[in-house]
């Protein structure tokens, strides 16, 4: 805090009448200021001429302020101070920062209490949710070089409605241009229904999911339990369709699921297909599966924010699917006939699903 009034009280008006001691840190700050808001180069070394330094400046310090924009008249004060500290000792340097110890992994018995009420979360999660609507963006793209310099090919904006415990899917826009049209007509890569499906699979007990704890995580500013898990073939519900031959098979997977530590939800998933048949075109599978607190009629619920689906075809040829589920609102009766205003929200940033940094070491 005396620093940033330090730098206003600077940078406002360069005082001219007192003698000011800085530290080095200080004076840095205050040329990186005074470079930043312009300030007259000969005001600025009239001031550094009344500037007592508490310890030595070097050469490599006044280079830096140089390279940063400090004025001719500058550089020769700041190398006048140099020369009158190249007595003085070298400032300390900075204390590092604390570095971050995570809490202790949960034992064996805490690790299966968590995964019971994940569980419980899990199997009940549809039953829990309201009836809603949302807008569905499905942004698709593709690279045939296998390089993931991905192609933009389209962007489909549905009307998702969740009813009675069933999902309905209609199409708006399909790059920015209003049609009518079923989801299952689209063509190409598509997807629905993962949100509640996945989950409920993962974690039903004939699955028999083997669960491995991982370490701790950070998403959206809640701690997570992170979990990886793994379902074999013979268990496994998860399907996958080739349209080149109208074929369906059933493949294990394996991935991470994310457990908030507080309320025992489940809020993201991730998910990648195994032992898939070597003749089959489709030969890689990926998704990731992120949810988030959302507001409907004063209520919170836990709904899906983000799904990211990559496919790989034969040897190189790749799809994305990255579908946001958006403006959630209460669904009703009118909402089935009433005109729903029709836009496309603008990507989320990547920040939004991405896992954070630990939080900082909370002060003692």
């Amino acid at each position: 805090m005396l620093n940033r009034v330090l730098l206003v009280v600077l940078c406002a008006g360069i005082a001219a009448s007192a003698q000011m001691k800085l530290s080095v840190e200080q004076l840095k700050q205050f040329i990186q200021s005074s470079v930043a808001m312009k300030q007259d180069d000969r005001k600025v070394a009239q001031y550094l001429k009344k500037v007592q330094l508490t310890s030595q400046l070097d050469a490599a310090t006044v280079e830096d302020l140089q390279g940063l924009g400090a004025g001719p008249r500058t550089v020769e004060a700041l190398k006048a101070l140099m020369t009158a500290t190249a007595a003085m000792p070298k400032a300390a340097p900075p204390p590092p920062k604390p570095a971050y110890v995570p809490p202790p992994s949960p034992t064996s018995e805490e690790q299966g209490k968590v995964l019971q009420d994940a569980r419980e979360y899990a199997l009940n999660y549809t039953s829990r949710l309201p009836d809603f609507i949302c807008t569905q963006v499905t942004r698709r793209f593709v690279d045939p070089t296998g390089l993931e310099s991905w192609i933009r090919q389209d962007v489909i904006t549905e009307r998702l409605s969740y009813f009675d415990k069933h999902e309905d899917y209609k199409v708006v826009l399909v790059n920015s241009r209003p049609v009518e049209m079923a989801h299952d007509k689209l063509g190409g890569a598509t997807s629905s229904g993962e949100f509640g499906s996945v989950m409920r699979e993962i974690f039903d007990p004939t699955s028999e999911t083997r669960f491995e704890w991982e370490r701790w995580g950070t998403l959206r500013g809640h701690r997570m339990h992170v979990f990886s898990y793994r379902v074999e073939q013979s268990r496994s519900q998860y399907s996958i369709y080739s349209e080149e031959v109208k074929q369906r098979i059933i493949a294990a997977y394996h991935g991470l699921i994310y457990v908030d530590k507080e309320t025992s939800a489940v809020m993201k998933i991730t998910l990648s297909a195994d032992e898939i048949p070597s003749g089959f075109p489709v030969r890689e599978v990926n998704l990731s599966l992120d949810y988030d607190h959302v507001s409907i009629s004063d209520h919170e619920f836990i709904l899906p924010l983000k799904a990211v689906l990559t496919s790989r075809q034969g040897a190189k040829y790749l799809n994305r699917n990255e579908v946001e589920f958006r403006m959630y609102r209460k669904f009703s009766a009118e909402s089935t006939i009433k005109a729903v205003d029709v836009e496309t929200p603008d990507a989320l940033p990547a920040e939004a699903t991405k896992e954070q940094a630990p939080p900082p070491p909370v002060k003692k």
